[in-house]
Order: structure tokens, then sequence, then C-alpha cells
């Protein structure tokens, strides 16, 4: 089994800034954000549970996501106390060329057509994991919806 991104690299606890655009016309929030990482399944997933706040409030939330590259199946679930609404996303993807782990997944808004939502989990550096979100309308135009970018720090060995 190879791995795309090895979860013995990235297990631990990391700090960083967490970055939310909620529109073109918004100015991007910008808050102090962790996550624990941790590997789950023999090592075929990654789970990361972490916080972040949005004007002084507090939220949290947990993304799995599958780590194994022995098919070209991908695979994340996502619940968040700010973006999920309550309720499980379930995304699909495929491996990268360069590594990362990425997926998508459609949504309602409630009336109208479903937009999407996609997500990339990399690692850059052995020193740095970075979250990506997008989110994309219903004609497929795509723009920044969170970027999470966390170091190890003060937390490495951890």
């Amino acid at each position: 089994m190879s791995t795309l991104i090895d979860a013995g690299k990235v297990v631990g606890k990391w700090s960083g800034r967490n970055l939310l655009w909620l529109g073109p016309e918004e100015p991007v929030r910008e808050s102090a954000a962790e996550v624990t990482v941790a590997a789950a399944a023999a090592n075929g997933f990654l789970v990361l549970t972490y916080s972040w706040s949005d004007q002084g409030k507090p939220h949290d939330g947990v993304l799995m996501a599958r780590t194994a590259a022995e098919t070209d199946h991908m695979a994340m679930v996502w619940v968040d106390s700010f973006h999920t609404m309550g309720k499980f996303m379930r995304f699909e993807g495929r491996p990268t060329t360069d590594g990362s782990v990425e997926a998508t997944t459609r949504w309602s808004i409630g009336d109208g057509p479903d937009w999407g939502w996609r997500i990339v989990l990399s690692c850059p550096s052995a020193d740095e994991l970075l979250v990506r979100m997008y989110v994309a309308t219903p004609e497929g135009e795509e723009a920044p919806a969170v970027e999470a970018r966390y170091e190890r720090g003060a937390a490495r060995g951890t």
C-alpha cells in the first residue's frame, strides 16, 4: 500500500492561522487555529480535529481523509460547527500527482441548484500542513472559502 500523505510524518499537534472568505465583496477573516492529527485504520486515514474562531466565536470540526493510495479512489468525511450545518459532508476524489489529497462534493443551499465544495489537504514541507477549501457556484465558478495553514513550531514531537 502506498501513501500520499505519510501519516507517520503528520501525526501530532499543529498550530497556525485560519483564513475565511465569505464572499468576493467581504474582507478575509483571520484567526488563530490548532489541529491535532491522528492516524487511523492501519495508517490508511488521517483524522484532523481542529479549532478556530470567527469574530471571537469559537468553532471546531473534524476532517477524516483517506490517504492510502492502493486504488485511484479517495474519500473524505467532514463536519464543522460553522460550515456543514450539523450534517456530515462526504467527498469523493482521486490521488493527485503532487501527493496531496483532494476531493469534491455537491451540497444544497435550499432552493435552487446544488453548489460544489472542494477540499485539498497537503504537506508542502515536513513542518507545514495546509488545508484549503473552495466553494463552487452551480455554474462551476470556484472561489477560496478556507485556508488553514499549520506549522509544527513548538508542537514538534508531540
